[in-house]
């Protein structure tokens, strides 16, 4: 087995951010994060040499770890602000729960897939984010009632709609972040609650992301 020579993780963080910026990802805040985040801890075992690349990793269950400039594309849409309650839907690795509460967010994650769920509160726990991120194995298009309104919605994958369920959940002035099938293509959408109830859909960029499919908590 060859070992790395000391420094070596550094030059691969800064090789790794620097791909982001070369991807057109300017946003500081989610950088320093991404910088502060190891990606490598939440992938499987067997793809970790793929972390630091911007490709997407295989998780179980068939879904994947999205590829980190797509990440960062949508993370940095949410213009999110330290305290913010963040809702996510699509836990998948956890690594973006970590990214989000490394910007200073409160997470509240969910998974359908029990096997997913499982692993991703397991790299969770002793990452220094735990206590930040509430993780359910639950349907997230249908979150609880009880948990109120959120600041912010991230939707890790492709819907056909923005689901209703969660456009209640928004607060006044807040934004949620996920991608709609337009045309044959995926894009980023952002829609926005006005101080009136009212919501603003703006249209984004492509991006590479997989369907997510509203239904029951899966017990696999």
């Amino acid at each position: 087995m060859n070992e790395e020579a000391p420094g070596n993780e550094g030059e691969r963080t800064v090789a790794f951010l620097l791909s982001l910026r070369a991807q057109g990802v300017r946003d500081l805040t989610v950088l320093r994060a991404m910088e502060r985040v190891p990606r490598e801890r939440f992938a499987p075992t067997r793809f970790a040499d793929l972390a630091r690349q911007d490709v997407s990793v295989p998780l179980a269950c068939g879904q994947t770890m999205t590829a980190p400039h797509t990440v960062a594309n949508l993370v940095s849409a949410l213009e999110l602000q330290p305290s913010a309650r963040v809702l996510e839907v699509g836990t998948g690795s956890g690594y973006v729960s970590a990214l989000l509460a490394a910007m200073g967010g409160e997470v509240v994650s969910f998974e359908r897939y029990r096997t997913l769920a499982l692993a991703a509160h397991e790299r969770i726990g002793g990452s220094g984010y735990e206590k930040a991120i509430d993780l359910r194995h639950a349907d997230g298009f249908q979150p609880d009632r009880t948990l109120g309104r959120f600041d912010r919605i991230l939707v890790n994958g492709v819907t056909q709609t923005v689901p209703e369920a969660l456009l209640a959940r928004l607060s006044p002035g807040g934004r949620l972040v996920g991608a709609l099938r337009v045309e044959g293509a995926s894009r980023r959408v952002v829609v926005t609650r006005t101080a009136e109830g009212a919501f603003d859909h703006a249209l984004g960029p492509v991006l590479r992301l997989p369907p997510l499919i509203p239904g029951l908590a899966r017990a696999l």
